[in-house]
């Protein structure tokens, strides 16, 4: 039997572009066998601000299902994979909020040894995908995390081009995810998958 993985799929999403990613992504790990759970970010932003954007407060009342996240995923994940929209090319303020409250897991050290990866998306190519998932990365470092980005392992990267992590064009929100994201996602969750039960294995039998 392979060894069991546990990921969790954390993210925060306003108008649903990251919501599908994320989706996307704890499907491709579970049908390479991973235990998964998908959770989203608490909502800091006030009603009235999402009740402005019709495609923001479609996003509220389709993932109204998905839980929102909790310390305890982190403890039970073996791999976490982080995604958010770009914020002036850094992390999006709600999820930023949830790693903030995990100080006394990481001084404890239950956030150490794990394995993490990231995904983002942007209104424009050059929008701060790339800041956003270096900023993001920083935390896992500080975790004592092992970072595993998609990096050009498969030809699919040299086509969406990005191997912090995968990452979305989303325009004024009249892009949809297409195949292209949906290939990177694939790849991205396969290897997440693949080295987290390479490590847990391999420190298993050094135990």
């Amino acid at each position: 039997m392979s060894t069991p993985v546990n990921v969790a799929v954390i993210y925060y999403s306003s108008t649903g572009t990251i919501a599908r990613i994320a989706r996307a992504i704890a499907e491709d790990a579970e049908r390479v066998g991973a235990r998964v759970r998908l959770r989203r970010a608490a909502e800091l932003a006030p009603q009235a601000a999402i009740d402005s954007n019709p495609a923001w407060a479609e996003n509220v009342r389709a993932t109204a299902d998905i839980p929102e996240v909790s310390p305890d995923d982190m403890v039970w994940a073996d791999a976490v994979v982080f995604g958010s929209p770009t914020r002036y090319g850094n992390v999006a303020a709600q999820l930023k909020q949830f790693i903030d409250t995990l100080g006394g897991l990481w001084q404890s050290g239950q956030l150490a040894d794990k394995v993490y990866s990231g995904f983002t998306a942007s209104s424009t190519a050059h929008g701060g995908q790339e800041s956003t998932l270096l900023a993001l990365y920083n935390t896992v470092h500080h975790f004592g995390g092992i970072l595993v980005a998609p990096g050009y392992t498969d030809p699919s990267k040299f086509v969406d081009g990005n191997p912090y992590g995968t990452s979305h064009v989303s325009g004024q929100g009249d892009i949809p995810v297409g195949e292209q994201t949906l290939t990177a996602a694939r790849v991205q969750a396969e290897r997440v998958v693949r080295i987290t039960r390479a490590l847990k294995a391999g420190l298993g039998s050094a135990d």
